[in-house]
């Protein structure tokens, strides 16, 4: 992960902890915990396979619903950016729908699960030849949110996303049949 993205961590996660004492000597059951919210992050990710072995910045914009405090559904954009070695470059962008569970453990902090599908678009430029593949896999999840403020909560998270290729359309010549993404990221949300 790179420096920026720690940094980033760190930030967030320090103004969390900053907040925390006066976000709980609120009361905090005055809370609405379903509506609409926005969300916005930003983190790394660590590409694994063959030629696709690189590591860069990620964003993350979404939108979604909180049914109650257990449970939300989220659509999401995510933009990965370029990566890749001298002679295969990788570009990857996609929106993902997943299924959120949390388990609230106080009244301001909890931990969730994602589990849903990605729908990609990954551009391959691999010796001389491009390709674009539009897939959708399945992804996985995991993460903390922190309420700061009644309508802010700030969170991080670790998901797992996969693409695929055709290894046939590039003569042979790449090793693998498409990346694997860990990604690590903060961000917020703003419920309405």
């Amino acid at each position: 992960m790179s420096y920026k993205s720690g940094f980033a961590y760190v930030t967030v996660l320090a103004s969390a902890m900053l907040a925390a004492p006066v976000v709980s000597a609120q009361d905090n059951t005055d809370r609405d915990s379903s509506g609409v919210y926005l969300s916005g992050s930003y983190g790394g990710y660590k590409s694994h396979g063959g030629e696709f072995d690189d590591e860069n910045d990620l964003f993350g914009v979404g939108l979604g619903y909180q049914f109650n405090q257990f449970f939300a559904l989220e659509a999401e954009y995510i933009d990965f950016g370029n990566f890749g070695d001298d002679d295969v470059d990788g570009k990857l962008k996609g929106t993902s729908l997943g299924l959120m569970g949390r388990l609230p453990l106080t009244d301001t902090f909890g931990v969730y699960a994602k589990a849903g599908a990605f729908a990609s678009s990954f551009d391959v430029d691999a010796f001389d030849e491009s390709e674009t593949y539009d897939e959708v896999n399945p992804f996985v999840g995991a993460g903390v949110d922190f309420r700061v403020t009644e309508q802010l909560t700030a969170f991080a998270e670790y998901n797992r996303y996969n693409v695929d290729i055709d290894e046939d359309d590039f003569n042979g010549q790449v090793t693998n049949d498409g990346p694997d993404f860990d990604t690590g990221r903060v961000g917020m949300r703003f419920q309405f």
